[in-house]
């Protein structure tokens, strides 16, 4: 005997979000590849540059655990785009650095995530679009602000490799 798949009552909210974001990093981390970094890459480089932060918290800030933030700075310091130097407000602590070089790959690679983002946006017409980013923000700063605590953690989307 067959058991019978319950009807569904609301439209699949989780497979809609996570689709799409699936699609729009698939097509960031091509279109990032193309200049030589990656999302990550991009994400230290942005945050770095805006004021002194240590890895510890440019790691938050890009939902990096501490081996994959080891990882994208060495790659960095690597490609000479930044670098690891003490605080100068707190010596015991480092600092992510941007080098010269790393300022202008981050606002090239800025332009590269502003047109992906474009992109994707122009396939809607202007007043979804403008109701889809309205509708997001609000989401992100209210209903679906703060991930509640699970007694198992909700794995996120896989990528590509």
């Amino acid at each position: 005997m067959t058991a019978m798949a319950p009807a569904r009552t609301e439209p699949d909210l989780s497979f809609l979000l996570d689709h799409t974001s699936h699609v729009l990093r698939s097509k960031m981390s091509a279109a990032l590849a193309e200049i030589g970094l990656t999302a990550r890459m991009h994400c230290v480089l942005v945050h770095a540059l805006e004021e002194e932060r240590t890895q510890a918290q440019l790691a938050e800030i890009g939902d990096m655990d501490k081996t994959t933030m080891v990882v994208t700075v060495d790659a960095l310091e690597e490609a000479g785009l930044a670098e690891r130097r003490p605080s100068r407000t707190d010596r015991r602590a480092r600092i992510i650095a941007v080098t010269d070089d790393g300022a202008r790959v981050a606002r090239q690679s800025q332009k590269v995530v502003d047109r992906v983002h474009r992109e994707a946006l122009a396939t809607l017409p202007g007043e979804d679009r403008e109701g889809l980013l309205r509708a997001l923000q609000h989401l992100v700063g209210d209903g679906l602000a703060i991930p509640v605590e699970a007694p198992r953690t909700a794995r996120r989307a896989r990528q590509a490799r």
